[in-house]
């Protein structure tokens, strides 16, 4: 179960929002039937796809490791997920990220590789982007793996891409993913669903999750979307900045997806030909309290903060009692659990920032569950289409990113 709170200083009663809210929810009512983008319907349609990749895992008794071969869209969701869940879900395989092309990081992800026990998992939904192919090739060539019939690797891509004609040719396990569904919004399809299934975790409740807050937002229900998406899209010259600051080690890698998601989808040309965006800021609490904090306080008034806590990390560790010479001043906490020391400095931080006039907005996690991930993750992509209906863009497209691509081959080739 996730609480939601807004604590922004505008008045969203007036009429401008009232009507801002309806046009917002008619808009990805029609985006839904007229198909601009596929995932919304993904916690249904990924339904299915879990007794697939089930019965196709438990004739592979022998793997113990997933690899990840994915940039991007095609690996941070996946990872935000497992890094959430990982600690506390028990007799779950391990799953190993390539990600970046950095031949350090590459290399000793190698030495804790066997590839015998190994399932790799090539993701791309282009089929052809080179991070990822450039590092599968890397393996192929490191463990001299066979690519006929190998039953470790599984190809994830679009139907009919250039990785899919490879691993048709080779007769290589191959799920699909849908042609409207990007990257950053793919989570919770065969780019997620697949290596957390197989890895172990329990995928449908993930699902279920998701199914919950979309509901509800398509219910009218979800007031703090709407809400929060028209402060943030009309105050988008004066607060330019929105920061994310999680209150836990395992929402680390939720927030670089968020950052991923939020840039490469609203930082666009709008409609109107004007450059248009709000930039993504992800931060761990309370460690970044003691860098980017100060910025926020004492800084410009360009930004709004949302904080993310758990309410309950279900873990009874507690400061000890103790006295230590000279340092006294912080025998306050004694007894105290870290439970309540961090959810504490998350309030008071919060408390800090708001009273120095920042809009804030805080989202608590009554704890670490599958539900809750997925209601997360499906929150924010909520989010975001809502704020790219109010800035007037196309949310789904990244001509940018492609601009950058272009580039990168013309280099190779000259």
């Amino acid at each position: 179960m996730i609480k939601f709170d807004l604590i922004y200083d505008a008045d969203f009663l007036d009429q401008s929002y009232k009507q801002a809210s309806k046009d917002i929810l008619q808009q990805i009512k029609q985006e839904i039937s007229d198909g601009a983008s596929g995932y919304y319907n993904l916690p249904y349609e990924s339904q299915d796809l879990i007794d697939k990749v089930q019965a196709y895992g438990n004739a592979f008794k022998h793997i113990n490791t997933i690899a990840v071969i994915g940039i991007g869209g095609s690996s941070l969701g996946t990872k935000a997920i497992y890094e959430f869940l990982r600690h506390k879900t028990k007799n779950t395989k391990k799953i190993i990220f390539f990600e970046n092309p950095d031949p350090i990081d590459i290399t000793e992800k190698f030495m804790a590789i066997d590839k015998n026990s190994t399932q790799f998992l090539l993701i791309s939904k282009s089929g052809s982007t080179v991070e990822p192919m450039s590092i599968f090739k890397a393996i192929i060539y490191n463990f001299n793996l066979k690519i006929d019939n190998n039953e470790n690797i599984i190809a994830i891509t679009d139907h009919d891409s250039a990785l899919y004609k490879f691993a048709d040719k080779h007769n290589i396990k191959t799920f699909t993913l849908k042609d409207n569904v990007g990257g950053r919004f793919s989570v919770l399809s065969s780019v997620g669903i697949v290596p957390l299934t197989l890895a172990g975790f329990d995928t449908k409740k993930i699902l279920d999750g998701a199914v919950e807050t979309l509901e509800s937002f398509l219910n009218g229900d979800t007031k703090h979307i709407f809400d929060k998406a028209i402060n943030l899209a009309q105050n988008k010259d004066k607060h330019p900045i929105n920061v994310i600051f999680s209150y836990s080690n395992t929402l680390k890698e939720f927030t670089q997806w968020y950052v991923q998601l939020w840039a490469e989808s609203l930082g666009k040309i709008d409609k109107d030909s004007k450059r248009t965006g709000l930039t993504p800021v992800g931060h761990i609490g309370a460690v970044d309290q003691h860098s980017f904090l100060q910025l926020i306080i004492e800084g410009p008034r360009d930004k709004t903060v949302t904080f993310i806590k758990i309410d309950d990390f279900e873990n009874s560790l507690h400061v000890p009692k103790y006295t230590l010479d000279y340092i006294q001043k912080s025998d306050y906490i004694n007894g105290h659990t870290f439970n309540e020391l961090i959810n504490a400095e998350c309030d008071a931080t919060m408390q800090s920032v708001h009273e120095q006039g920042v809009n804030v907005d805080i989202i608590t996690l009554d704890k670490i569950n599958e539900e809750n991930i997925g209601e997360l993750i499906m929150y924010y992509e909520l989010l975001t289409s809502a704020v790219g209906i109010m800035l007037n863009i196309n949310t789904y497209n990244q001509e940018g990113v492609e601009l950058g691509k272009r580039i990168l081959v013309k280099k190779f080739q000259n």
